[in-house]
């Protein structure tokens, strides 16, 4: 944390239990301050702004349904880039109602999209505000139109594109992998879960599927970064090594052999998917380095232990394979 007034906007501002986390960081007694937003809510979002030199949009809405959360991180990754192929309509999959549609409609796209556009225009009827950092996730750019989180973040950064340049308002994205490391928060999110069901049985095998993960420190870096530095611009690839699942599992199996890490990849076929290659030269020319993937799964895997997810191990020492 800079030495600045921070203003954060957490979902429930008053829920003492939920962000705990947030006012336990150094230096939150004197430098946070938890101001009630709502994304569909201008007006509550202009209020939190107002002396605010910098907004970081990192907000988005995502889902419980199991459905979703399996779809979007096994998903095939080579698919072409899901701003080519979509259609103007609402995506729709074979196995949806049309009420379910209207319901990921309402609770995913519509705040996404509408929430991102209000961002914009409080930032810039702020006055304050020299320029906004927003959060999209590289991976959503490319899977398929069957996954809503991604169509969502996807129609949001094409909406603050556009809307940023008519407001004149200077915009920056930072477009970070699959983010692991420790938590600070008491809940698992869906990207530690990612992780978490190939250690505690919950799969007996892994999707043929492939992703690039980046380190949580490395995001938090980036975000930074590219606020202060006065020539940022355009997007940047905050993103390690692409692995496929197998990848990932023979790594847990290595430095947690305790755990029963899946060995076998679903539907028998083998390990087909590649995955896409990212390029974070952009963060490197800024000064942004980017943790291997090893180290980003044994944050991981510690922060699930020490929050009580996953049980401690009962060995001394660990190998730790960097790379």
């Amino acid at each position: 944390m800079t030495q600045e007034l921070q203003h954060s906007t957490p979902q429930r501002h008053d829920d003492d239990a939920k962000n705990a986390h947030l006012r336990a960081l150094d230096g939150a007694t004197e430098r946070l301050t938890l101001v009630r937003a709502d994304l569909l809510d201008k007006e509550s979002l202009t209020a939190a702004f107002q002396g605010c030199e910098g907004v970081f949009h990192t907000a988005s809405p995502v889902t419980d349904d199991p459905l979703y959360r399996e779809s979007f991180f096994d998903a095939d990754h080579n698919l072409s880039i899901f701003l080519e192929e979509c259609a103007p309509s609402l995506p729709r999959t074979d196995n949806m109602s049309g009420v379910a549609m209207e319901t990921m409609q309402e609770k995913m796209i519509e705040p996404a999209v509408t929430g991102t556009r209000n961002v914009i225009n409080a930032a810039a009827d702020a006055g304050s505000v020299r320029r906004v950092v927003f959060t999209h996730q590289a991976d959503t750019h490319m899977v398929g139109t069957q996954n809503w989180y991604c169509y969502g973040k996807t129609m949001a950064e094409q909406a603050a594109w556009e809307l940023a340049k008519q407001r004149r308002l200077d915009l920056v994205v930072v477009n970070p992998s699959l983010v692991l490391g420790p938590m600070l928060q008491t809940a698992v999110n869906a990207s530690t879960w990612h992780i978490l069901k190939y250690l505690d049985g919950s799969v007996q095998t892994y999707a043929d599927a492939a992703q690039a993960y980046v380190h949580v420190c490395d995001v938090a870096a980036a975000h930074l970064r590219v606020y202060e530095a006065p020539d940022a611009h355009g997007r940047y690839l905050c993103a390690g090594l692409t692995l496929h699942r197998g990848e990932v599992c023979r790594m847990l199996a290595k430095l947690f052999p305790e755990y029963p890490v899946p060995t076998e990849c679903k539907g028998g076929a083998g390990e087909t998917v590649q995955g896409c290659r990212f390029s974070s030269r952009r963060l490197t020319e800024l000064g942004v380095e980017v943790t291997p993937a090893s180290l980003c799964l044994y944050d991981t895997v510690t922060s699930l232990q020490q929050k009580g997810f996953l049980p401690r191990s009962t060995m001394n020492c660990r190998k730790l394979l960097i790379g």
